[in-house]
Formats: structure tokens, sequence, C-alpha cells
């Protein structure tokens, strides 16, 4: 009796140890395939085309200051590319032959030294990633001439030009691993031209109050999912009604529950996504979840 007991419980035992077993190992199957915020792009081959890709961002990424209706993030820029974030949104006052990060009037206490800075660390420390970057006037109204004459001098007086890529074509991810991918948002800047409509399709329907603004966000992903090729940009942002914590408070939530949905699992490709706040409502991994299924598995 009680070796059958023995051998029943020793069954018993086997079986349990092995169903944990396998599901330990599907656990881990699925951890390594699972995107690491800091360097997801590190998952993908270098084949793999921009445009294809998800990509979180921030808008405004520098606005950390100045009240309620000019802040639009929480955390500096170092922490945003930690966290997920491969596009930055980043707006420049020309100020007495430099540039300063302004959002409207507020000074944001960072130059774009500092965030060249960053980004340099940032993409030393990890060579996979790269990061899209939008470089526009605010704040001041010198000439698209002088404002190119000063990003110029960043380029060559203050030795940045080995960091940038400034190809006016978007690269590969092979070709732009370890580099800024400058999109010029100021006629006569190197790179690629932002809001080119032969490259890019953008919603930034930036005055509309959140209850209008989610159905345009929500079109725009399924627009990029049914008809691909060009680089969406999907602004997520909004600073209709109340301040842009108050709008992403509300938005970022659907968004993310949209994305997370069972019903988009098959989403691939949803460009550009940038965002008000998205560390503070789980948005970011849920978006890097929809990577192409190929430059997944390998090509």
């Amino acid at each position: 009796m009680r070796r059958r007991h023995f051998l029943t419980s020793l069954t018993a035992l086997s079986a349990t140890t092995l169903m944990s077993t396998a599901a330990a190992g599907t656990a881990s199957a699925a951890g390594a395939r699972a995107p690491v915020p800091d360097s997801w792009m590190s998952q993908l081959p270098d084949g793999a085309l921009l445009h294809e890709l998800t990509i979180p961002g921030t808008h405004n990424s520098g606005a950390q200051y100045g009240g309620p209706w000019t802040e639009c993030q929480n955390t500096g820029i170092p922490a945003q590319l930690t966290g997920g974030v491969r596009f930055l949104d980043i707006r420049c006052r020309l100020f007495d032959g430099s540039f300063a990060i302004h959002h409207g009037p507020s000074y944001q206490h960072l130059n774009f030294d500092d965030v060249l800075g960053s980004c340099r660390d940032f993409l030393a420390a990890r060579p996979s990633e790269t990061v899209l970057m939008r470089v526009k006037q605010e704040y001041s109204e010198e000439s698209a001439e002088q404002f190119k004459t000063v990003f110029d001098d960043y380029l060559d007086g203050r030795g940045w030009r080995s960091l940038f890529r400034l190809d006016a074509a978007l690269p590969t991810l092979g070709d732009a691993r370890g580099k800024v991918v400058l999109l010029g948002d100021s006629d006569g800047l190197p790179g690629v031209r932002y809001g080119d409509a032969g490259l890019f399709d953008i919603q930034d329907a930036y005055m509309e109050e959140p209850g209008a603004k989610y159905p345009l966000i929500e079109d725009h992903f399924r627009k990029a999912v049914t008809q691909p090729g060009k680089l969406y940009v999907n602004f997520v942002s909004t600073a209709a009604l109340l301040p842009p914590r108050s709008n992403a408070d509300r938005l970022n939530p659907r968004v993310r529950d949209l994305v997370s949905s069972p019903d988009n699992s098959g989403w691939r490709g949803l460009g550009i996504v940038p965002m008000d706040y998205p560390n503070e409502h789980g948005l970011i991994e849920p978006l890097l979840a929809h990577q192409p299924t190929l430059a997944l598995a390998g090509r």
C-alpha cells in the first residue's frame, strides 16, 4: 500500500515537474522575444526599414518646465531613451548664436548641446539603437538661412557631425544604428525633410479635444496597417481645452487599450507615435509589440 502511494506520488510529482519545466521554458522563450525598452532595436535585423517599425516618441520632448499649459513631459531625455523612446521632437530657439530648448516663451533649462550629449551617451552604450530627431525653430523668427548657419556650427564648429546621419533618404536600421537620424523641419537643414509628403503621412491635430482626437489616432493606426509604405507619424498629444497632462490622462489609457487589444495584435508598422507623459500610462511597451513579424524572425 505504501509502495503504491509512493509510486502515485512520484508520478504526480514528475508530471508537475515536467509541466513546471515546460511552462518555465515557454516563459523563458517568450521573455527572450519580449522587447526590452532600452535596447529593443537590437532584436531587429539590419535590413529592417524605418517605416516598417513602430517607434515610440515624445511630443515636445524637452518641455518639463513652465507650468501646466507648457509642460509635456516629466522625464528628461536620458530617461525617455532608456524607457524605449526613439523619436525626439526638439524645439530650438535661436538665441545669441546657439539653440536654447523652448516650448513657446518658456526656456526649458536645456540647450541643444545637452540634448545631443544625452543622445551620444545613450547610443555609445547601446550601439544597436538609433534616434530619430525632428529639429524645428521655436519662439524665434530668424530666417531659415540663419537657423541653418547655427545648425552647421553645431555640426562642424562644435564637433557633433559624427553623431548624425544626414542623408536625405530614410536609411535602413542597419545604416542608422548608433546615429541620430535628422528629420529637418526648417528649410535648408540637411537630413530627411520632415513632413515631405512623399515620405511621411502625419496626423497632428493638436487642437482637437481628446474625445475628437481619439478617433483620428485610431484611424491613422488603421491606415498605417492597411496602407503601408510611408513613415506614419501619429501624435497622441493635444493642447485643446485642458493642459497637456490632463489630456494625456484621458487619451493615453485609451490608446494603450487600443494597441493592447487582442483584436489588434496583428497590427505591424504603426510608425512614429509621439506622446505626452507616456511613462505615466504604460503605453510604450504595448507599442513595442507591434514590430514587423518578419523582422523579429529574421530575414
